[in-house]
């Protein structure tokens, strides 16, 4: 179902209804490496030890999606209460109406993602990306990369012929010849970087950090604040781990994120898995919110400095 419908199927729906008890979580996330340490937290039980020190017994239940939009879709039916999906998702979701706040960041990584190209792609520079079939996930936060790469060569979504294509199916559309190029993320990345199938034609240095975020229910932050606090510890906790133990980290979360472990332990290095919330952060998320307001994506404007909780955090990840 579109998100426009089950929004508003569901905002009669979300007055009656409650949240989850304070006794569960529902956590939606993405089996990729961007929140590793939220699967590091799964794995070392931080996660349980943690809201344990608010509730004995609280239950976590985990939902897992295939890219941002359609978790936006599981919040509009009222079935999450916290989610990790990149910034452009995550905006759009806000502007149609689902009533959430950002409490910190999964990641960020400006080589986390990228336009890339076949291996053997005569194309060097973006733009000679005019006239070329490229695809993206629409409403993912690679379109913003993608608009911004097409921008550095002096093009526009008009100059080429843009198809809508799942992370996953990228790749094999850039090999059979269907597409010429396309915006991906990781861990489709390093996994055909790996296997010699692509070239990266640009990525985020220097025009997008990647940051990605996680959201909360402002119902669930209100009434469960000392829980939101230790999902967070928690992910602060996981992040020092994996930087302090990136081989160890990778073995626990390999089957989590669809890794091998010596890919895994390489992707990490084009990560920043601090969930604290930096000034650079929010101006990058205002870039998005505006090129995505000014196509006319979102529903309505988003006060970034509003939407951004910078005070559930409480420690940097070191």
């Amino acid at each position: 179902m579109k998100l426009s419908r089950l929004l508003t199927a569901a905002t009669a729906f979300v007055v009656a209804a409650t949240t989850a008890s304070a006794d569960e979580i529902r956590l939606a996330t993405q089996p990729i490496p961007h929140y590793a340490p939220i699967f590091v937290a799964k794995q070392k039980k931080w996660l349980d030890d943690e809201l344990a020190k608010v509730k004995p017994g609280i239950e976590v239940k985990w939902s897992s999606f295939a890219a941002g939009p359609p978790i936006n879709e599981s919040f509009a039916a009222d079935q999450q209460d916290f989610g990790f999906l990149g910034d452009t998702p995550a905006l759009i979701g806000k502007s149609a109406g689902i009533d959430t706040k950002v409490v910190g960041l999964t990641s960020s990584g400006p080589k986390s993602l990228a336009v890339v190209v076949g291996a053997g792609s005569p194309l060097k520079d973006p733009k000679e990306l005019k006239g070329k079939k490229v695809a993206v996930t629409k409403g993912s936060y690679a379109q913003h990369l993608l608009a911004l790469v097409l921008e550095k060569g002096g093009l526009t979504f008009n100059d080429i012929v843009l198809v809508n294509l799942p992370n996953a199916e990228v790749v094999p559309a850039i090999v059979s010849g269907a597409i010429d190029a396309g915006a991906v993320w990781e861990p489709i990345i390093s996994k055909f970087e790996a296997q010699k199938t692509i070239r990266v034609l640009a990525d985020g240095t220097g025009i997008k950090k990647g940051v990605l975020v996680i959201i909360a229910t402002n119902d669930f932050i209100k009434k469960n604040p000392d829980q939101t606090k230790a999902v967070l510890r928690a992910y602060a906790r996981a992040a020092d781990y994996i930087k302090s133990n990136p081989k160890e980290a990778a073995e626990l979360v390999a089957a989590d994120t669809n890794l091998p472990a010596d890919l895994l332990v390489q992707v990490f290095a084009k990560f920043d898995y601090s969930p604290v919330i930096r000034t650079d952060d929010a101006t990058e998320i205002k870039n998005a919110e505006a090129y995505l307001r000014g196509i006319g994506i979102l529903k309505a404007p988003v006060d970034v400095d509003a939407w951004l909780d910078r005070t559930l955090v409480v420690a940097e990840a070191k």
